[in-house]
């Protein structure tokens, strides 16, 4: 997998175009490819729970979720998928199996649930690049905590990333909403991680800040009944200006 990298002499600052781009999802054909996506990748390892994701969800169409769509440059086709919900209307998916603490559950969250990407090399590109979106995305919507929800191993994966358990010593739950596999909760401030990728220096750092990716583009519908009307307004417009945004 290659892609190219530019240097922007004017701010030092990297440009990186990836193969595919990923977007906000905002009319019937897009959530179509989403669920496509989704299906797949997890007919691949929970086939029993992939049944039931042939078809949109309730929560695709909910004011305080948004779905994103990887898409290949190349053809269009779909490589991968993320739904961000917030806590903004109601509690999370995840609060159906689990009490989250007070402070926490105080605070502005942010969930991604139906993560699913494309198998090989592209895959796993596809999938730090979602991540990246979901950051971005939590950062314009000062949202304080992202939250997940990660089976084994997929959870270490997330511990990499410098995610904590909410629960230290709790361990595996199983989700209501995950088909009751047992998952581990964790929690990831948004506000202190650049600094903490850089006190770790950690070897993400240079693509989630300090590298522009042009073909992350999160506009965000103003309503799903929208959709058919193309009406559509960026995030940027909607909410307060970023402190920093690649």
């Amino acid at each position: 997998m290659t892609y190219a990298v530019h240097a922007n002499p004017a701010s030092n600052e990297t440009v990186e175009r990836l193969p595919f781009s990923i977007r906000v999802v905002s009319d019937t054909q897009a959530l179509q490819k989403a669920v496509q996506i989704r299906h797949l990748a997890y007919a691949r390892h929970v086939p029993d729970l992939a049944q039931a994701l042939r078809e949109p969800e309730q929560a695709d169409f909910s004011s305080s979720s948004v779905v994103l769509l990887a898409e290949s440059h190349l053809d269009g086709s779909p490589l991968g998928t993320m739904r961000i919900q917030t806590n903004a209307d109601g509690p999370l998916a995840l609060e159906r199996s689990l009490t989250l603490p007070p402070a926490l559950s105080a605070s502005t969250l942010a969930e991604a649930t139906r993560l699913g990407v494309s198998e090989g090399r592209v895959g796993t590109l596809v999938k730090t690049a979602l991540f990246k979106a979901f950051y971005l995305y939590c950062l314009h919507s000062d949202v304080d905590w992202m939250v997940v929800t990660g089976r084994a191993p997929v959870d270490r994966q997330y511990q990499r990333l410098l995610f904590e358990d909410v629960y230290p010593n709790l361990g595996y739950v199983p989700m209501r909403h995950v088909g009751n596999l047992p998952h581990r909760v964790l929690k990831f401030e948004v506000r202190t991680a650049q600094d903490r990728w850089a006190a770790a220096h950690h070897p993400m750092l240079k693509f989630m800040v300090e590298t522009r990716h042009p073909d992350i583009v999160l506009d965000v519908p103003h309503a799903h009944n929208d959709w058919a009307h193309g009406t559509a307004a960026t995030l940027s417009a909607l909410l307060p200006p970023p402190r920093r945004l690649m």
